[in-house]
């Protein structure tokens, strides 16, 4: 892949991470991890147990999800790095720009 393309790419993957980051903090009120936001309005009284609980879930599944987002697009910088990002990781051929621009951190190829 190009060196400008893949500094294309790169600006994107840096205003994602920025951009996740910056939707983290704003979720999570500062440096309070949703696990301990989610524990602390299990506290709360409530007659509702059920509904706690299962916010306290999508807070953690949500967690989760996020933080896989954020591992993806550093390893999608570090092939950037090291020369091999747009490579498919299973088969080595080069992935479609169209899937790059819609995923900026795929890993692989359709096929």
């Amino acid at each position: 892949m190009s060196k400008n393309i893949s500094d294309t790419f790169g600006q994107q993957l840096h205003q994602m991470r920025s951009d996740l980051l910056t939707q983290l903090r704003t979720q999570r009120g500062g440096k309070v991890g949703r696990a301990e936001a989610a524990a602390d309005r299990h506290d709360v009284q409530s007659s509702d147990w059920a509904q706690n609980e299962s916010e306290r879930d999508l807070a953690m599944a949500m967690d989760e999800r996020e933080t896989a987002e954020l591992a993806a697009i550093d390893a999608a910088l570090g092939r950037i790095a090291d020369g091999s990002y747009g490579q498919c990781s299973d088969c080595g051929v080069d992935i479609p720009t169209a899937r790059l621009h819609a995923n900026p951190a795929a890993l692989r190829c359709v096929a």
